[in-house]
C-alpha cells in the first residue's frame, strides 16, 4: 500500500507541476531561421523586437478577438491580422511610420493590438492562459501564411467589433470606396448589449467639437442642435451640421469617444445623450458577426467571404 501511495503521490505532483512546464515548452514562440519576420515598436520598452509573423498574429489575435470565440472566427482573424501586416510588408513599409525601423507597432489607434505572452497571463490568469493561448494558436497554425486578395494584392482587412446588424461601404464612413469594403447583411452578430446609452455635457461638446452650442440654441429648436445631413445606405448619420461647421460621423465618434458611428441624440437639461448602435466604424468585418456566424456553422474562409466582396486567399509566398 505505501509503495502504491507513493507512486500516486508521484503522478499527481507531475500533473500540477510538470504538466504546465512541459506546456509552456510546447507553446515556446518559434524563433525562425528562415522565414517572414516582423519588426514590432513596443511601446512599453520604447525598443523594435523581432519576431516571426506567426508569433506576430497569435498576439495580435489574443489582443483584437475574445478568446471565448469559436475557433472558426479566430480563424478568420487571424487571416485578416496577416493580412494586415504583409500588405504593409510588401508595400515596403508604410509612409510615415510612427516608428523609425518598425514595420508596425503594438498601439491599436495606429495599428493593429498585440499581446506578449506574459501580457496574456495577466489578462486571463496563469491558468486560462494555457487554453486560450493553445486554441489562438491553433487557429494561427491552421491558417498559417494565409492572407486575404483583392486582383492579385492584399486587402486592407479593417474590422470592428459588433455593426448593429449590417456593415457599411467604406465611402459611407470614410473618405475613399473600396470594391472589397461594400456593406453586407449581418443576421447574427452575437453582441451581448448592442445599444448603449451616454450622457455629455452640452459644455463638454462644445468644447471636442469646437462648436458654440449657445447660439445655436438661441437661434434654433433645441431639439435641432445636431442635425443629420447625409445618411449612409443603412440610415446611419454620415455627415452632420452643429451650428455652422459640417462634421463627419467618423470625427464626432472619435471626439467625444462615443462607441459607434451609429448614434442619435436626446437633449435633456444641460446634457446631450447619445444612443448608440454596435461598436467600432462598421466597415469590413465584424467581430460579433463573425462569432454568430461561426456558431451556424461557417467556416473562416465563408466569414471572410462574407464580409470582404470579392476576395480570394491566398499564401503569403505569393507575395514574398
Amino acid at each position: 500500500m505505501r509503495k502504491i501511495f507513493i507512486i500516486t503521490l508521484i503522478m499527481v505532483l507531475v500533473l500540477a507541476f510538470g504538466l504546465p512546464w512541459m506546456v509552456q515548452q510546447l507553446m515556446e514562440p518559434r524563433v525562425q531561421e528562415e522565414g517572414t519576420i516582423v519588426r514590432l515598436y513596443r511601446h512599453e520598452t520604447g525598443t523594435v523586437e523581432i519576431i516571426s509573423l506567426e508569433d506576430y498574429v497569435t498576439g495580435v489575435v489574443a489582443a483584437e478577438m475574445p478568446a471565448l470565440f469559436p475557433e472558426e472566427a479566430l480563424k478568420a482573424q487571424a487571416v485578416a491580422a496577416r493580412t494586415y501586416i504583409v500588405k504593409r510588408m510588401v508595400a515596403g513599409g508604410v509612409m510615415n511610420n510612427y516608428h523609425k525601423g518598425a514595420d508596425t507597432c503594438d498601439d491599436p489607434s495606429h495599428a493593429q493590438g498585440y499581446l506578449t505572452r506574459e501580457n496574456m497571463k495577466e489578462r486571463w490568469g496563469t491558468l486560462k492562459y494555457y487554453q486560450y493561448y493553445y486554441k489562438i494558436r491553433m487557429a494561427v497554425d491552421n491558417t498559417a501564411g494565409e492572407i486575404i486578395t483583392y486582383q492579385g494584392q492584399p486587402i486592407d482587412p479593417v474590422f470592428h467589433a459588433a455593426c448593429g446588424g449590417h456593415t457599411e461601404n467604406a465611402e459611407d464612413v470614410w473618405k475613399f470606396s473600396m470594391p472589397y469594403l461594400r456593406g453586407v447583411a449581418c443576421p447574427y452578430e452575437a453582441d451581448p448589449e448592442p445599444v448603449r446609452q451616454v450622457a455629455i455635457s452640452r459644455e463638454r461638446v462644445a468644447k471636442a467639437l469646437n462648436v458654440d452650442l449657445d447660439s445655436v440654441a438661441a437661434s434654433t429648436n433645441q431639439n435641432q442642435l445636431i442635425q443629420v445631413v447625409e445618411s449612409s445606405a443603412t440610415g446611419r448619420p454620415k455627415t452632420l451640421l452643429i451650428n455652422d461647421r459640417i462634421l463627419s460621423a467618423s470625427e464626432i465618434r472619435q471626439k467625444l469617444g462615443l462607441r459607434s458611428t451609429n448614434f442619435t441624440c436626446q437633449y435633456e437639461d444641460d446634457e446631450i445623450v447619445f444612443e448608440t448602435v454596435g461598436y467600432g466604424h462598421g466597415v469590413g468585418m465584424c467581430q460579433y458577426g463573425a462569432c454568430g456566424l461561426a456558431k451556424h456553422g461557417y467556416d473562416y474562409k465563408k466569414i471572410i467571404n462574407h464580409y470582404y466582396t470579392g476576395v480570394q486567399i491566398n499564401n503569403i509566398d505569393d507575395y514574398s
